[in-house]
This record gives structure tokens, sequence and C-alpha cells, in this order.
């Protein structure tokens, strides 16, 4: 059994994730922990870290940037695994998270689906050549209108992933620029509107054909089930950076 403390607990995500526990016999959500104080009623929930009384084998993360510093902090100190599923982080918290990844067992990844880390490994392995035979790269996202960054970390994910010699520039928008496409451009494009849970689609765009990868999310469900499975992963593992790659 893996004791969960879930930062975040009364967000959409934490919502998802607590229903998701309470039917997975091999976690079980000890306490959470959101500003609002509030949760589904299965664990005790406060409105700060420090009220937290009860003993976890890992944090999941599902918060805000505004509160990581704090959280970070609290899993150094407590000697805690943490699993980051919160984007927009800025390059100091990466930067700080690096740093206590050689105090902690930290799990980071921009997106928590298996099928979007499988894309991933997969883009690594085919990328290097489809780039050598001419294709070009193009990636398209798209998310509901609430999402406040643009593109997505996943966007950026796939981008390193098909990029990772780092032979291309990203380009993210062409509109003052009246010119040919470069054949060391890596388009990325984000598309925002009414409930689209996220749809990411990597392009291929050869003479004469074209070859395109695309992961469309239905529901929340799929990231809270990736954020449990790195969970058990992580909890008592030694110090280091791990992510969903080594999960799958």
């Amino acid at each position: 059994m893996t004791n969960i403390l879930l930062c975040g607990c009364s967000g959409r995500m934490g919502a998802v994730v607590s229903d998701m526990a309470a039917a997975d016999d091999n976690v079980k959500i000890v306490c959470g922990v959101d500003v609002l104080g509030e949760a589904s009623g299965a664990y005790p929930a406060y409105e700060t870290l420090g009220d937290c009384k009860e003993d976890a084998d890992v944090v999941v993360d599902f918060s805000n940037p505004a509160v990581f510093d704090e959280l970070l902090a609290f899993c150094v100190d407590r000697k805690m695994p943490l699993v980051i599923c919160t984007t927009g982080l800025s390059e100091d918290q990466l930067a700080a998270i690096d740093k206590a990844a050689e105090k902690i067992a930290i799990l980071r990844s921009a997106n928590m689906s298996v099928g979007i880390n499988v894309m991933i490994k997969l883009l690594k392995q085919i990328a290097p050549y489809m780039s050598e035979a001419g294709y070009d790269i193009e990636i398209v996202e798209k998310h509901h209108n609430q999402k406040l960054d643009a593109p997505s970390g996943t966007a950026l994910a796939l981008a390193e992933a098909a990029n990772e010699e780092g032979k291309l520039d990203y380009v993210y928008d062409r509109s003052q620029v009246r010119q040919k496409r470069d054949r060391k451009e890596l388009g990325i494009s984000a598309v925002r509107g009414g409930t689209i849970v996220g749809t990411h689609e990597v392009i291929f765009a050869g003479e004469d054909e074209v070859i395109t990868f695309e992961h469309m999310a239905y529901s929340r469900k799929l990231f809270a089930k990736g954020a449990l499975e790195a969970a058990k992963f992580l909890a008592g593992k030694k110090p280091g950076m791990y992510s969903m790659q080594d999960v799958i």
C-alpha cells in the first residue's frame, strides 16, 4: 500500500485523483492540502502543509507554481519523494528541483499520460531519421479555453523528443515573417477553445506524403492514472530525478 499526500486536492485534477485512488487497492490518500482546505471527504484536507499530521510515502502535486516553492522545501525537509504534475514552473523553480533531487526522489513529467510518454519514446527513435530524410516537423496542440500556458508543457516535451540532437529551431509564430519555411524549423502551434481536454499532433511532412502521430485525451482520468502509477513507482526510491519514461 502506497500512502499519498495530495497537494491541490480541491482542484479539478485533485478530485479525479481522489476518485481513482479510492478505487485502487494499492494506494491510499492519507491527507490533502489546498488553500481551500476542501476535499472529497474520504481524507482530511488542510489549508497549509504545516498542518499535515499524517505520514505519507510520497507527495503527488497537482497544485500551481505559486505554492510550489513551499511544497518543495516541505518535501526536502521531510525526506518525502515528490511526483510533480504541476506545469508552468519558472526556470528558477526547475533549477531548484534539480538541486532538491540530490536529497529526495523526484519524478517530473509534462504529461502523466502513459500514451503520451510512449509517444515521446517513439519520437526519440524516429525523429532523427525523419529530419535527416528531409521531413518537416510541426507540432499542433489543442486545449480548453481556461488553460493559462501556451504552448503546453507536453508540446514542448514532444518537441524536445523530436529535437534531441538540438539541430532544429523552435518557431511559435510566422505571422510577422514573409518567407519560405526554413528546413531547420520545428513549428509549434497552440489552439485554445471550449472544453478540449488535450490533443497533441506531431506532423512529419515530406515530399508527397505526411506521417502523423496524434494523441487525444478524452478525460482527466488518464492523467490521474499516470500520477498514481508514478506514486507507486517513486515510493521508497533513492534520491534522484525520475520521469514517466522510467515508469513505463
